[in-house]
């Protein structure tokens, strides 16, 4: 596998003649909207299968795996332009396999009204599916938002484990604090919400739960441990799986970046894995910066595994990009969410070139927007194929568990090319 960045002159033909790929190939791997006119800056990615085959008449998928030695949801993953196809076309090319490295686990992040097409197309990358629906209260009181029913008999269908997401914010990622240390600090609120969950995650089929962490730091790293050990005892009971998500707190201080002083090593002997992720949600308030910064990872990565083995650690990756209006105001300005897509169909549309940020290994942009006023310059910050890939380095250098998508809601066809020709991903049940 290999990225392309964009450059003035290039075509689609022109690169797919560079790397002896077709058109089409490309196309599909970048679910490109324009394919014929790229943003100059524009990362590409290039996928070389190690393994292909060709459909004959009386093929089926099933067939087709028997003989590879193959599942079928790595067919699936691999070929994603076949989730909701009841046939297989002669003389069509299938991807048996890439030269992946190592298996790994990814565990998604979704609300239960995503799109059934979205949903089964992803499933096959997926070991978890942390699903977005239930928010405790008052006194550990359940509140749900949504019938989650037939999304969990899906993720089911696929192979992937379902897990139940617990949080004090709301589905618009709006904090409690106040909410979040009343339970903390009273162990019989805690019971309460335990039993809830519990007999939810029993009548629903949840296989499991995501502990999110959403204001964790050393002052009060000894009453989530409380929490944890006590969410754990019961748990393993039950035989249920203990993932726990942690909005971290790195920053840059006169040059330095500054980890907040977590001892997780209390917290790993409890739970299955430890997901490192920055929540992000539909508006941000924060002053336009990257965001993902690789250097504040990598710092993170090297804090937590001195105290944790590598195999609990999981990578958390945002999968979105945030429009600020310029000049920034603190208190009163605030960007915009946009889907990956979104984002390259805005540079394009604005006739933008796309720069990089070596630093936080993250693609920008500036544009204008012109109304019935003065010109308004935005600037625009995202993920794009170069940053999952340097995430990907990361786990592999550091030997870490996996990666958490956040979020699933809308498909991205690059993040998927690029870890299905890396990773084996590992499927559990």
């Amino acid at each position: 596998m290999e990225i392309y960045v964009v450059q003035q002159g290039d075509s689609i033909y022109s690169i797919a003649e560079k790397y002896g790929v077709s058109v089409e190939k490309i196309i599909q791997d970048n679910e490109l909207q324009y394919p014929y006119d790229l943003v100059i800056g524009q990362a590409m990615v290039i996928a070389f299968p190690k393994q292909s085959h060709i459909v004959q008449d009386g093929d089926t998928l099933q067939s087709i795996a028997d003989f590879y030695h193959v599942t079928l949801m790595q067919l699936l993953r691999n070929n994603p332009n076949l989730s909701e196809r009841k046939f297989l076309y002669p003389g069509e090319s299938l991807i048996i396999s890439y030269n992946t490295s190592r298996s790994i686990t990814t565990n998604g992040f979704a609300y239960p009204f995503i799109r059934r097409e979205t949903l089964i197309k992803t499933l096959p990358n997926l070991t978890y599916l942390s699903v977005f629906n239930y928010t405790v209260t008052e006194k550990g009181e359940m509140v749900t938002y949504y019938d989650d029913t037939t999304i969990i008999k899906t993720i089911k269908d696929y192979l992937v484990i379902p897990l139940l997401v617990l949080t004090t914010l709301t589905p618009q990622g709006v904090p409690d604090i106040k909410t979040a240390y009343d339970i903390l600090l009273n162990e019989e609120y805690q019971d309460n919400a335990i039993n809830q969950f519990i007999s939810i995650m029993h009548s629903k089929g949840y296989l499991g739960i995501n502990l999110f962490l959403d204001f964790l730091n050393e002052n009060n790293q000894s009453l989530y441990h409380n929490l944890i050990q006590r969410i754990s005892n019961r748990l393993q009971q039950e035989n249920f799986k203990f993932f726990i998500t942690i909005n971290y707190d790195v920053r840059k201080e006169d040059g330095t970046i500054v980890i907040e002083q977590v001892n997780y090593s209390n917290f790993s002997s409890y739970v299955d894995g430890m997901i490192f992720l920055k929540f992000v949600w539909g508006t941000n308030d924060n002053p336009p910066a990257p965001v993902s910064n690789i250097s504040y990872l990598r710092a993170l990565t090297e804090y937590v595994i001195s105290q944790v083995s590598p195999d609990k650690v999981i990578v958390g990756k945002p999968i979105l990009g945030y429009d600020w209006r310029l000049p920034f105001i603190p208190n009163e300005s605030y960007a915009t969410s946009l889907t990956i897509n979104s984002v390259l169909i805005l540079a394009n549309d604005a006739g933008a070139i796309i720069e990089f940020d070596e630093e936080s290994q993250t693609p920008y942009f500036y544009y204008y927007e012109f109304g019935f006023t003065y010109p308004a310059q935005h600037v625009v910050w995202f993920i794009d194929a170069r940053s999952i890939e340097v995430l990907n380095r990361l786990i592999i250098d550091y030997l870490l568990n996996g990666s958490g998508v956040w979020n699933i809601m809308i498909y991205n066809q690059q993040l998927w090319t690029i870890t299905n020709s890396t990773f084996d991903i590992v499927k559990l049940i």
